[in-house]
C-alpha cells in the first residue's frame, strides 16, 4: 500500500490520534532518544513539522501525552473491585488482552520508558503508573484467605509480567518459538493460558472444560 493511500485512510482518524499512535509506534521502537519530531511526522498525513508543533509544543510534551494516554486507557480497564467468580475473571482478561493485542506498542512503550536513563522521564512514568498501581491494589483486595499481605505485591508484579510482558517482549518469543507471538491463534492460546493462570492465582480451578470454576477448598 502506498503512503498516499495510507494517509488517506488515517484521514478519517484525528489529526492528534495519527500523532499519537506514531508516537506510541516510534517511541516503543526506538525509545526517547531514537525519535525526532521529524520522524513523526513522516509516519503522519501532517505536512510539516510546524503542524506537529501545533498540537504538541515539545517532544517531551507528546512522549508525556502518548504515555498518559495509553496507561489511562488501561486505567479503564482494571476491574473496581477483586474479581470473585470466574466469569469476571475471564472478562477482565477478554478486556486486557483485546486492548493489548489492539496496541501491541503499549506495553513494549511502557518496558522501554522504565529503562530510559532520563531521570525527568522515569519521574514521569512513575508519577503515571502510580494510579495503575493503586487500582490493581484494590483490585486483588480480598485474597488474604490465598495470599499474605506482603504476598500480594508479589502477586501484582507477576500478573503485571504475565499480561503485559507477553507483548513487550513479542519479538523476543518470535524468535524463540519461529511463529508469530501476535497472531490469531497465539492470541487466542495466550488469552486461555492467562484465564487458567489466573484462576490458580486467585485460587479457584477449571472444572471440565466448559463448567465452572470454583474455590480450592470451598464447593
Amino acid at each position: 500500500m502506498s503512503q498516499a493511500a495510507v494517509f488517506e485512510i488515517d484521514e478519517t482518524r484525528s489529526t492528534r490520534d495519527q500523532i499519537l499512535d506514531a508516537g506510541e509506534r516510534l517511541f516503543a521502537e526506538r525509545g526517547y532518544d531514537g525519535v525526532s519530531m521529524r520522524d513523526i511526522v513522516a509516519e503522519t498525513a501532517l505536512r510539516n513539522q510546524a503542524s506537529l508543533y501545533h498540537h504538541f509544543r515539545n517532544k517531551r510534551a507528546l512522549y508525556e501525552a502518548v504515555l498518559k494516554r495509553g496507561l489511562e486507557q488501561v486505567l479503564d480497564l482494571m476491574p473496581e473491585r477483586h474479581a470473585r467468580t470466574p466469569e469476571e475473571i475471564d472478562a477482565n482478561v477478554d478486556h486486557l488482552v483485546d486492548y493489548l493485542s489492539g496496541h501491541p506498542h503499549l506495553a513494549l512503550l511502557i518496558q522501554r520508558a522504565t529503562l530510559d536513563g532520563s531521570r525527568t522521564l522515569r519521574k514521569l512514568l512513575n508519577g503515571l503508573l502510580r494510579p495503575l498501581q493503586a487500582e490493581g491494589r484494590r483490585s486483588l483486595a480480598g485474597l488474604e484467605d490465598v495470599w499474605e499481605a506482603d504476598e500480594v505485591p508479589h502477586l501484582a508484579a507477576g500478573l503485571y509480567l504475565l499480561t503485559f510482558g507477553y507483548f513487550a517482549n513479542a519479538g523476543l518469543l518470535e524468535n524463540v518459538v519461529g511463529k508469530d507471538p501476535l497472531g490469531p491463534v497465539a492470541i487466542a492460546r495466550q488469552r486461555r493460558f492467562l484465564k487458567t493462570a489466573m484462576s490458580r492465582l486467585f485460587a479457584m480451578e477449571p472444572a471440565s472444560e466448559g463448567g465452572p470454576m470454583s474455590k480450592r477448598g470451598g464447593a
